[in-house]
């Protein structure tokens, strides 16, 4: 137990929640161990390690005192998450309070949330062509990789680290050593602020996506993602690449941990500290590797008067891998020169410039004689704040069209200047990118730069729309309305390349909020974030608390209360989503309060619609009941009519809980009437679900089944696993409820745990617990209503709950256990009395029977 100091006993301890940046946080976790007594670093270690091993958690995971102490140093970029978490656990162990500390950390910045956005690959870029030397190297990452063990790859800058992981990579490929691939770059070395190392758990979330786990189903904690991870990896040829790794730490949770899967591992920093691995240290190319490279990259190009020109161009590039490929990239595009002509004007160069590396005199030799137009598209090409673009973006930011920009494009690839990893998507090398950059602030003035930016802006906020309106033309006039920009966008009018146009995109998307959010476009951001929730809200929750995240930011520093309230209710959509539902109630009520200030009727609709999701889940089922009704009065007046069918939807069902189902009935019927109107396909589906589950409680069960099978119908068509599995649970209930046990519970639970949807598996849990009593299997609804009860215990699912002690009693009488039924009935009828639900007088029934059978067997054995 943690005592503060006797002088502070009566203090509040420091909230985290007014932390505006790393080092402030870190400043309020120092406030915090004063307020707990300042205990020492080992004492807080020594605390962490034992709530971990509680967990389950092994305390490896703390490498000793430095590395608490390493969580109260500011001036860091980043920091260990669930180590923080855990410290300030460790200071004070309240639920709520450390809940506090989570949000903290997960809002804390621009930088924290840039972190979580990175592009995972399922296969190797491209396999390098001209590759020269490095045979020793190359044998020996063969021979460890073959062995599925660890290899770290460190050198300095433009070293060809990469090159040399990723050609090593195409050789255990065509060895037969490896059946699947995992790349990421991780960012351990970036020039932009705005893209800080990649946080482990967003790159785990990518490789897990990539090995077939949806959105839905991948743990949010990062322990428990590593787990995830590490068992998908289980037993398979996996070769993982990941590249560019800040330090020992930033790798180790992305280990494979398991035999048979190699991992290559590139970084600038020592990675000595990871273990199990074998290290490598690459260095620059020696004279005759660096020789060699210059005569097969330039092959036919005439030597000129001095037959060791080549020699003399490796030497003044420093022997740098990185610096070879510009300079020759540069020889092969220039005619009627020699190489010695070349050879003694880099050494002029570089005598005039004083220029001290090989690097800075190949990029300056290789921009500087680049044509007028690829200077500039270079230039605009590193002001792009993602860290890949396609034909179409590069077209946005140069204010062209596409044939001219694709010509530019592959004329910088050719020079080196641009590399294209993956078909049709260009990146700059991070030295490259720091370059052009320094070039674009020299010659372009702000404005030119600022409207480079503003048509990629516009180009990204223009075709995510269109995508949006694609995907879900229900909602078209719920987005926020864009000018079509004035350089091309793709065609998105098939829904499948709509989706592909959105998941190629969707880390510069994020990318681009942050800046919109950052430095002055606020408009862009509001209106991005609200055009991608739908998007966003179906899986990619770290990406949606990211962008959302912006929008608030940039509504407030804007004073703009209204928008920020809607961003405030989009966060808390994603925390209801992950089941965090105390801390999405306060966002909403936040939110509540600004729209109300500002007399935004629909806004005010919206977050009381989701606030009553959020109290129903929580057994709250009166206020939701009230929150709802609320909701239709003021969608009706906002004219929102989409907005006044769902929350009318949500207030049938509550209404349904607490069984008033005539009134269920008639809210339903009114959104069904609107969601047609407005040829809202899945809010139809959705409604006909609903109603289909009132019926089944109201015992009209022809009708119940017409609605269900209707829905069921309508969400295969819309290819809706979501809506399909909870028609088919209802439909498993009704038949239950008939007397016959159909196998859909069974369905809705496979199609549960395919979408990682858990409410939805607890409940067809308890379905099929009630259907195994139905038929005479008390062993089987035991083991079914067992199972849910854990799950509803875990999320704080009272209904579920409830339902599962009602089973579980009902399971007990039925193998003679009278003791043991009753105290599951005393807990569902106190849960079901204070949810307000009528299944509380069926349980009161059970009891009275089972006491009066309990009374007459005393009475019998006593005379």
């Amino acid at each position: 137990m943690v005592v503060p100091r006797a002088d502070r006993a009566f203090v509040v301890p420091p909230d985290p929640g007014r932390a505006g940046s790393l080092d402030e946080l870190i400043d309020v976790l120092r406030s915090l161990k004063t307020w707990a007594g300042e205990p020492s670093y080992e004492t807080i270690k020594d605390r962490v390690n034992t709530a971990w091993l509680a967990n389950g958690r092994p305390p490896a995971e703390l490498t000793g005192k430095t590395t608490v102490a390493d969580c109260f140093r500011t001036g860091r970029r980043r920091v260990n998450a669930d180590l923080v978490i855990a410290v300030a656990a460790a200071l004070h162990p309240d639920a709520g309070y450390v809940t506090q500390w989570r949000q903290a950390l997960r809002v804390i910045g621009g930088q924290a949330r840039a972190g979580s956005q990175v592009r995972v690959e399922s296969r190797l870029p491209a396999d390098p062509p001209g590759f020269t030397g490095r045979a020793g190297e190359l044998e020996r990452l063969r021979r460890t990789g073959a062995e599925g063990g660890a290899v770290t790859i460190t050198g300095l800058a433009g070293v060809g680290k990469s090159r040399l992981a990723v050609r090593a990579g195409h050789l255990l490929i065509q060895d037969g050593l490896v059946d699947q691939v995992l790349f990421v770059n991780l960012r351990g070395v970036h020039p932009d602020p705005a893209q800080p190392p990649a946080e482990p758990a967003a790159v785990l979330d990518g490789f897990l996506r990539v090995l077939g786990v949806s959105g839905q189903q991948i743990p949010y904690d990062l322990a428990a993602r590593a787990a995830a991870y590490r068992a998908r990896l289980a037993g398979t040829r996996t070769l993982v690449v990941l590249d560019n790794a800040a330090d020992a730490e930033h790798a180790r949770l992305l280990l494979p941990g398991t035999p048979g899967c190699p991992v290559l591992i590139t970084s600038r920093r020592d990675l000595t500290d990871l273990r199990p691995a074998t290290h490598l240290t690459v260095d620059v190319f020696t004279p005759e590797e660096a020789a060699a490279f210059v005569a097969g990259a330039v092959a036919g190009v005439p030597d000129g008067g001095d037959p060791r020109a080549a020699v003399r161009i490796a030497r003044r590039c420093g022997h740098l891998p990185l610096a070879l490929g510009l300079v020759t990239g540069h020889i092969r595009g220039r005619s009627g020169w020699t190489l010695t002509d070349h050879a003694d004007r880099l050494d002029e160069r570089h005598q005039d410039r004083r220029l001290d590396t090989g690097v800075e005199l190949a990029f300056d030799l290789s921009y500087r004689n680049l044509p007028t137009g690829e200077q500039r598209l270079l230039r605009l090409a590193a002001l792009h704040p993602g860290q890949d673009f396609d034909v179409h973006a590069a077209a946005a930011l140069a204010g062209c069209d596409l044939p001219a920009v694709q010509v530019l494009l592959e004329r910088l690839c050719l020079e080196h200047l641009l590399q294209q990893e993956v078909p049709g998507r260009y990146t700059l090398h991070d030295l490259v990118r720091a370059y052009a950059a320094g070039r674009a602030g020299d010659h372009d003035p702000p404005p030119e730069r600022r409207a480079a930016l503003t048509r990629l802006f516009d180009f990204y906020l223009a075709t995510a729309t269109a995508a949006m309106d694609t995907l879900h033309p229900a909602e078209t006039n719920r987005r926020p309305r864009t000018d079509r920009p004035g350089t091309p966008v793709p065609e998105l009018t098939e829904p499948d390349r709509a989706r592909a146009w959105l998941d190629a995109e969707r880390f510069a998307l994020v990318a681009v909020t942050a800046h919109t959010a950052a430095h002055g476009w606020p408009s862009h951001t509001a209106r991005l974030s609200t055009t991608l929730f739908r998007y966003l809200s179906g899986g990619y929750f770290a990406d949606a608390l990211a962008v959302f995240g912006h929008a608030r930011d940039a509504a407030r520093h804007a004073h703009d209360p209204q928008a920020e309230a809607h961003a405030l209710t989009s966060l808390a959509v994603i925390e209801t989503s992950l089941s965090r539902y105390r801390p999405a109630a306060g966002l909403l009520r936040r939110a509540l309060q600004q729209f109300r200030q500002a007399g935004d009727q629909a806004g005010e609709a919206r977050a009381l619609t989701n606030l009553g999701v959020v109290e129903g889940i929580l057994g709250h089922n009166q206020p939701a009941a009230d929150h709802y009704t609320e909701a239709v009065a003021l969608f009706q007046r906002a004219g929102h009519r989409t907005g006044e069918a769902h929350a009318l939807n949500n207030l049938g069902d509550v209404e349904s809980r607490l069984g008033r189902t005539g009134q269920a009935t008639e809210h339903f019927a009114r959104a069904l009437a609107l969601f047609r109107q407005l040829d809202d396909h899945t809010g139809e589906a959705w409604t006909l679900t609903c109603l289909g589950q009132v019926e089944v409680r109201m015992g009209r069960y022809g009708e119940a089944s017409d609605h269900l099978q209707q829905a069921l119908v309508q969400y295969r068509q819309l290819a809706n696993p979501v809506g399909e599995a909870w028609t088919l649970n209802y439909l498993g209930t009704l038949h239950t409820r008939a007397g016959r046990d159909t196998g859909q519970h069974q369905q809705a639970i496979a199609l549960f745990r395919e979408i990682g949807d858990r409410r939805g598996e607890a409940s067809a849990l308890n379905g099929l617990g009630e259907a195994a009593h139905t038929t005479g299997r008390p062993a089987d609804a035991l083991a079914h209503h067992s199972a849910a009860n854990a799950i509803a215990a875990d999320l704080g699912l009272r209904e579920q709950q409830a339902r599962a002690h009602a089973g579980l009693g009902n399971a007990h009488r039925a193998q003679g256990r009278a003791g043991r039924a009753r105290s599951h009935y005393r807990r569902a009828l106190d849960a079901y009395t204070d949810l307000g639900m009528p299944e509380a007088d069926e349980i009161r029934t059970h009891l009275a029977a089972d006491e009066k059978r309990s009374r007459t067997t005393l009475a019998d054995r006593t005379r």
